[in-house]
C-alpha cells in the first residue's frame, strides 16, 4: 500500500456538507491509491463503519460513508487495511496507531464566514499610518499619561522611543481614507484596526469610552480649553482634553465619520474588523474617572474612583470597599496589577456584561456596520475560566443574532481548542499554527526577537511537526478564517528578525533593526503566507518593507515616499495569485517535501494544483516534489506561476514537465517557487 496516497481532510473536498448542522446527513470521503486498499473503515464514538469505494480518478480510488449528524460534536479517523498491513489516518496523516488527539472533527452547526475564508487582510495601527487631518493631533502637553505629558511628534519618519506610548504620530481615519485607492490596489479585501475608541494612549488598549471613536482620530468640531500648564501632572486640569473627548459634538461628529469610511470600504467591497478590549479598560475610563475627566462634566456619571455612589461600583473589584475609602479609592484590580488597566469584573456585575454584549451587538449593527471582532487577550476575561467560556457563548449569540456572518476572531497564546470548538470564537490571530513556526524555520528568531534558536533555523521536520500539531486543534472552518500575520503591534517586524539580531529599541537602538535584513528570507516569508490556509494579514507597512524590534520600535509609521516599490509589488502579485484561485481559500493541503532548509506542499481541489517549493539553504539544490499525490497527472505539465530568488522575482512563463509524477526544479539559494498544474 503506497500510503503517500492516502488522503483526507475537513474541507469541502472530503466533508460534504463542509459545515453541516444538527440532524443533518453529512458523507465523508477518503482517498487510497488505486487497487490499495482490502477495506476501509471509519472510527468514531467507538464505532466501526465500512466505507464504500465510490469512484476511481486517475491513481487514486475514493471510499465514503455517509452518517446522520447529531448535536454534539463529531470525533473520526480511518483504519485501512492491505492485506496484513493496517494504517490510521488522523489529522496528522497515517500512523501505525489510533491516535485521539489528532481526530478529525466536525460541530454541527458550527460556520465560519465565506468572505472571511482567505480573506486578504490589512491591520493598521491608526497613529502610525497616515495623518489626514492635522486639526485633530493631539497637541503636546495636552494631558498627562502614565506620570509625563504627552507628545506631538513633528518628524513624521522619526523613530518610536523606547518609551514611546504618550508619544503621537498623527494618524487618523482621514488619512485611511485617503490611502483606500492604495489599498484596494494592493488588493486588500479586509482592514483590521487596532483599537479606534476613546483612549489615552497612542495604542489605545486602555478604552475611555466604547460607545465612541476617538476624536483624535475623527473629528474635532469644538475645540477649547488649554493644555495642562507645564508642571502641573493632574488631568483634573486638561481641560483641553477634556473639552475634545467628552464633547457629545466630537463623539457624535467621530462616528459620523467612521460610518462613511464603513459605507466606502463596503462600498468598495472590502470589509471592517474592530479590535474590542473587553478584558480591561482605562484608568481614563469613564466608569472608573480615575483621573477626573469626566467628574466636572455635564451628562456624565460619577466614576466608580471619584465617588461609592458611582453607579458603576461594581464593574470593579475594591480591595478596600468601605465607603470610608471614597472619594478617590485608587484600591482596584489592574490587570496584570497595572492600575492603568482596571480589570473589569463581569461576576460582580450583571449591567457590566450587558452593556458589553451591547457594544458587541451595537458596531456590527446599523448605522456602523462592521464586519467583526478582534478580542484583545480573550482568555484573560472574567475571574474565572467558566465564567469566560459562559461569556464568550454570550458574546458569540449576541454578535451573531445581530450580524449572522460577523466574524469574531481572538488574540490567544496557546491551544485555543477550548474555545474554538464551534460555540464561542470563530478564530484566533494564529500565533501556534502560523507566525511561530514560520518564523522559527525562516529565521530560527524568536517572533520578539529575544532568542535565537539555531537548531531550528531552517529544520524542516521541526516546522511540518510543529504547524500540523497546532492546526490538528483547530476546526476546519476555524482554520480557514485564521489571521496568518508575520508581523503585528506587539512583535518585531519579521524583516528585522531576517537580520538575526537579539535585542530590543532600549539595548540595540533602532538603526539595527535596518542593518543586514534579507528580503528574499522575506519574500519566501510572503509566499508561504499567501499559500497557506488562513487569512494571510498584512501588518501595515511589512509590504514597504519597514523594520523594527518589537513593541513600541514594531510600531513605526507607514515610509510614505520611502516604499520598497518593488516589495510592494511582490506582494500585490501574490495577492492577485491568491484572490484568484479559490483552492487558496477552501482548498486542500498536503505535504509533499521535507528536508533540511527545503519545504514542498501543495494546495488542490477538483479544479487547480498548486506546488510551492522552498529552498532555504544558502545554495543551489535541486528538489524532485512528488505532485502526483495532489492530484497532477503522471505525465503533464505545470507552468511557474513566480518565482523568487536572491536578487529579485520574476513571473516569466516557464514550462516544468511532469514525469512518472514527479518534478524536479532547480532552486537557487533562498528562493520559492509557486507552480501550477497547466490548462489545456
Amino acid at each position: 500500500m503506497n500510503i503517500h496516497a492516502l488522503f483526507c481532510d475537513g474541507t469541502g473536498n472530503y466533508v460534504f456538507p463542509p459545515e453541516p448542522l444538527p440532524g443533518q446527513q453529512v458523507t465523508l470521503q477518503f482517498r487510497t491509491g488505486a487497487g490499495d486498499a482490502d477495506s476501509v473503515c471509519l472510527l468514531t464514538g467507538g464505532r466501526e463503519y465500512e466505507m464504500e469505494k465510490r469512484s476511481t480518478s486517475g491513481v487514486f480510488d475514493y471510499y465514503a460513508v455517509s452518517l446522520e449528524l447529531g448535536e454534539e460534536n463529531l470525533y473520526y479517523s480511518f483504519r485501512v487495511r492491505a492485506g496484513e498491513k493496517v494504517w490510521y489516518y488522523n489529522q496528522f496523516g497515517a500512523t501505525r496507531e489510533k491516535i485521539e488527539e489528532y481526530e478529525f472533527q466536525i460541530a454541527p452547526g458550527f460556520s465560519t464566514p465565506d468572505w472571511a475564508k482567505g480573506a486578504v487582510m490589512y491591520q493598521i495601527f491608526v497613529d502610525r499610518f497616515c495623518n489626514g487631518d492635522p486639526s485633530n493631533d493631539v497637541e503636546d502637553g495636552e494631558y498627562i499619561y502614565i506620570g509625563e505629558p504627552v507628545e506631538h511628534v513633528k518628524d513624521w519618519n522619526e523613530y518610536p522611543a523606547a518609551m514611546d506610548v504618550r508619544r503621537f504620530y498623527g494618524g487618523d481615519l482621514k488619512g485611511v481614507m485617503e490611502k483606500l485607492d492604495y489599498l484596494q490596489d494592493l488588493g486588500v479585501e479586509v482592514i483590521y484596526f487596532n483599537p479606534l475608541f476613546v483612549s489615552p494612549s497612542n495604542h489605545k488598549y486602555d478604552i475611555q469610552d466604547y460607545d465612541y471613536i476617538d476624536p483624535h482620530f475623527g473629528v474635532i468640531v469644538e475645540d477649547g480649553g488649554e493644555p495642562l500648564p507645564v508642571g502641573v501632572k493632574e488631568n483634573v486640569y486638561a481641560t483641553k482634553y477634556q473639552k475634545r473627548v467628552t464633547d457629545r459634538k466630537n463623539l457624535e461628529a467621530s462616528n459620523q465619520l467612521f460610518i462613511k469610511l464603513v459605507e466606502e470600504l463596503h462600498r468598495r467591497g472590502m470589509k471592517v474588523i474592530l479590535d474590542g478590549v473587553f478584558n480591561h479598560c482605562g484608568s481614563f475610563n469613564k466608569w472608573m474617572d480615575r483621573e477626573r475627566i469626566y467628574e466636572g462634566q455635564e451628562g456624565y456619571e460619577k466614576g466608580a474612583y471619584v465617588s461609592a455612589d458611582s453607579p458603576y461600583r461594581d464593574f470593579f473589584e475594591f480591595f478596600q470597599s468601605g465607603d470610608e475609602h471614597w472619594p478617590y479609592n485608587g484600591n482596584y484590580d489592574g490587570w496584570w496589577g497595572h492600575d492603568t488597566l482596571p480589570k473589569l469584573n463581569y461576576e460582580g456585575s450583571k449591567e457590566l456584561e450587558d452593556y458589553i454584549l451591547e457594544i458587541g451587538r451595537k458596531w456590527v449593527s446599523p448605522p456602523y456596520n462592521v464586519d467583526g471582532w478582534r478580542l484583545d487577550v480573550a482568555a484573560d476575561l472574567g475571574h474565572s475560566i467558566e465564567y469566560n467560556h459562559e461569556f464568550w457563548k454570550k458574546f458569540r449569540r449576541e454578535v451573531k443574532k445581530a450580524k449572522p456572518d460577523a466574524l469574531i476572531l481572538a488574540e490567544h497564546y496557546g491551544d485555543p481548542k477550548e474555545w474554538i470548538a464551534g460555540d464561542e470564537w470563530d478564530s484566533v490571530m494564529n500565533y501556534d499554527a502560523f507566525m511561530e513556526p514560520v518564523t522559527w524555520f525562516l529565521t530560527g528568531m524568536e517572533k520578539h526577537s529575544d532568542e535565537d534558536r539555531e537548531e531550528l533555523h531552517g529544520n524542516a521536520d521541526s516546522f511540518v511537526r510543529s504547524i500540523f500539531h497546532h492546526m490538528s486543534h483547530m476546526l476546519t472552518p476555524s482554520q480557514q478564517v485564521a489571521m496568518n500575520e508575520l508581523s503585528n503591534h506587539d512583535h518585531s517586524r519579521f524583516l528585522t528578525r531576517t537580520n538575526h539580531m537579539v535585542g530590543r529599541i532600549g539595548s540595540l537602538g533602532p538603526e539595527k533593526a535596518e542593518e543586514y535584513v534579507s528580503l528574499p528570507v522575506m519574500r519566501e516569508a510572503v509566499a508561504i503566507q499567501m499559500t497557506w490556509v488562513g487569512a494571510p494579514t498584512i501588518y501595515y507597512g511589512d509590504e514597504a518593507g519597514l523594520c523594527g524590534f518589537t513593541d513600541p520600535d514594531s510600531r513605526r509609521t507607514y515610509p510614505w515616499g520611502k516604499e520598497d516599490q518593488e516589495l510592494i509589488d511582490y506582494h500585490r502579485e501574490l495577492i492577485r495569485i491568491h484572490k484568484n484561485y479559490e483552492v487558496f481559500r477552501t482548498g486542500s493541503l498536503q505535504w509533499l517535501v521535507k528536508q533540511d532548509n527545503v519545504l514542498a506542499y501543495g494546495r488542490f481541489n477538483d479544479t487547480d494544483q498548486f506546488v510551492v517549493v522552498i529552498n532555504h539553504s544558502s545554495e543551489l539544490r535541486e528538489v524532485r516534489v512528488p505532485v502526483w499525490v495532489i492530484g497532477v497527472p503522471m505525465k503533464s505539465s505545470m507552468r511557474r506561476v513566480i518565482y523568487s530568488y536572491e536578487e529579485g522575482y520574476t513571473m516569466e512563463f516557464d514550462e516544468i514537465h511532469v514525469i512518472d509524477g514527479e518534478i524536479v526544479v532547480n532552486m537557487g539559494s533562498q528562493s520559492v517557487l509557486i507552480a501550477k498544474n497547466k490548462e489545456f
